[in-house]
């Protein structure tokens, strides 16, 4: 029996590996506290795979351009941050939810023209918009007093993250590349922890979540770009372990950053 291919490796991932993830993180939250807990689900959980599978289903060059595309992603997520921290002081969950996705679709449009030009650009433009985020967050509101979570809360978000998934990565594998690369980089853990986070937790804790996402944003970024420029000429076995190792390392200095903070 041969090994399996990139569509049924992908939906296996989706249904295995997502909730695990998402139930990881969510302890690492209630331990360490939400900006540790964004700081984990900033890393590129989602995209990365699809664009480990898109490289083996569609060849490097495609799977370069998606990293393109992932690269603008990721400024996408730091206007998604952005605008559900600010909304969700004051609004429901579902309000803020709906604003950061509007934020999200906003910069990606935003970032489409520096798809087409140079990828130095692109990069400057989208190593800026975490570090504008991060500036532009809005201060903390009171903490809320936390309440013991109920038995169905670490499922219920397995069952949403992995249903988002399920749903954010088969559009992604329909589209070009570059919007592949776009889709991709939805943030689905960060949407599942934040709308948990909110509504149980309230709006300051949620807005130390977007933090530390915007911080580990920077080992995405790495991860983006370092597949963006050795794809083609390393191949997909070597490309990949660099843009981990890179991703790994950064993620580490964001660690020193917020335990710093």
């Amino acid at each position: 029996m041969g090994l399996p291919d990139g569509s049924v490796a992908i939906l296996l991932l989706k249904l295995g590996l997502t909730p695990a993830l998402i139930g990881i993180a969510t302890l690492v939250s209630r331990r360490w506290g939400p900006a540790i807990g964004g700081l984990l689900v900033a890393l590129p959980l989602t995209s990365g795979p699809v664009l480990f599978f898109l490289a083996i289903d569609h060849g490097t060059t495609f799977a370069t351009a998606a990293a393109e595309g992932s690269v603008a992603g990721a400024a996408a997520v730091a206007a998604f941050c952005l605008a559900y921290a600010w909304v969700g002081r004051s609004a429901p969950w579902w309000l803020a939810f709906l604003a950061a996705t509007a934020g999200y679709l906003a910069m990606g449009i935003v970032m489409q023209p520096f798809l087409m030009g140079s990828v130095v650009l692109l990069v400057l433009v989208a190593v800026s918009a975490p570090l504008v985020a991060l500036r532009l967050l809005p201060a903390q509101v009171p903490m809320a007093d936390e309440t013991a979570p109920p038995w169905w809360d670490i499922p219920a978000r397995m069952v949403v993250g992995a249903g988002m998934v399920l749903g954010v990565t088969g559009l992604a594998t329909v589209l070009g590349p570059q919007l592949s690369g776009l889709i991709a980089t939805f943030p689905v853990f960060v949407t599942v922890l934040a709308v948990f986070t909110h509504r149980r937790e309230g709006p300051s804790r949620t807005v130390l979540l977007m933090r530390g996402v915007l911080i580990g944003m920077f080992g995405s970024l790495a991860f983006f770009v370092v597949l963006a420029y050795t794809l083609i000429p390393w191949g997909i076995a070597v490309a990949f372990t660099a843009a981990v190792t890179v991703a790994l390392v950064v993620q580490a200095l964001g660690l020193q950053v917020l335990r710093r903070g």
